[in-house]
């Protein structure tokens, strides 16, 4: 599984785990590791000692998940789809939807 397909700011989908049908957009991505943080979703409860900043206490916060657990939303299909790659003409690469050909989040 390629991290490429997956950039910060991108809508993902969770296609299974305990957060399941869940949506979100990506925080940071880790591709030494495969995975990626995802905005409200994998919430893990961390308890923090109170320092000379803070108070303290137990905070939530979002824990990574695998990218073979997500999937990347079409604008147009509205779900989790597969992606293509395509080079235009200029030179750039641009992400397709594999159901709908149309271009994912182009600029």
């Amino acid at each position: 599984m390629s991290l490429s397909k997956f950039k910060k700011g991108d809508m993902v989908k969770v296609l299974s785990g305990k957060d399941k049908g869940k949506t979100g957009k990506v925080l940071r991505t880790m591709p030494e590791k495969d995975r990626i943080i995802i905005e409200k979703v994998n919430l893990i409860k961390k308890h923090q000692r109170p320092d000379q900043k803070s108070k303290g206490g137990v905070l939530e916060k979002e824990s990574s998940i695998h990218v073979s657990n997500v999937g990347l939303m079409c604008n147009k299909c509205n779900t989790a789809v597969r992606i293509k790659s395509k080079k235009l003409e200029d030179g750039k690469k641009v992400r397709i939807c594999a159901k709908c050909g149309d271009a994912i989040n182009v600029g």
